[in-house]
């Protein structure tokens, strides 16, 4: 007779906060896990990791874009991106050219086999994004796109928070 295991429930603690698992930036987590578990895969397939994936997209969108430009539309820190550009370029899926008026930046682009990596991992991922309209609902999905924007429109002009204030926690 195979053994069962039981979980029991954690006892919960009185808090002055929302319940953990009810905090809004660990539900985006949540959700953001789900998804990302259907594209990892393959992603692997094609021997990319989830940034390096986001540069790509990112850069196909665009002729040219600063370092730092890049890291602010890809969400990622400075010492990351600069690995995963070294990275990137070694495989020669993108450019960098220094700007001549000025040699501490640079502009970063595409290059063709980028782009036919892209061509090449796209019929995966638009199966994976039909999987999940089929599965979510393509107008649930809509709408929730649409509702994450504005939720990031409506966040945006708020200032800041610093360490130390209160209300900067969940």
């Amino acid at each position: 007779m195979a053994r069962r295991e039981f979980r029991t429930k954690p006892e919960m603690r009185q808090s002055p906060m929302r319940e953990f698992s009810r905090s809004l930036p660990m539900s985006l987590l949540r959700a953001r896990e789900a998804v990302m578990r259907q594209f990892r895969p393959s992603l692997r397939d094609h021997g990319l990791t989830e940034q390096q994936w986001r540069i790509l997209r990112a850069l196909a969108s665009v002729k040219t874009i600063e370092v730092k430009e890049l890291a602010e539309v890809a969400f990622l820190l400075g010492p990351s991106l600069s690995r995963i550009l070294r990275d990137l370029e070694a495989r020669a899926l993108i450019r960098r050219r220094v700007v001549k008026a000025d040699q501490r930046r640079s502009l970063l682009s595409i290059s063709k086999a980028g782009l036919e990596l892209i061509e090449t991992v796209a019929p995966s991922s638009e199966a994976i994004y039909a999987a999940i309209n089929k599965r979510y609902g393509t107008r649930k999905l809509a709408a929730l796109q649409q509702m994450l924007q504005a939720l990031e429109i409506t966040l945006s002009d708020l200032p800041e928070r610093k360490a130390g204030r209160p209300g900067s926690g969940e």
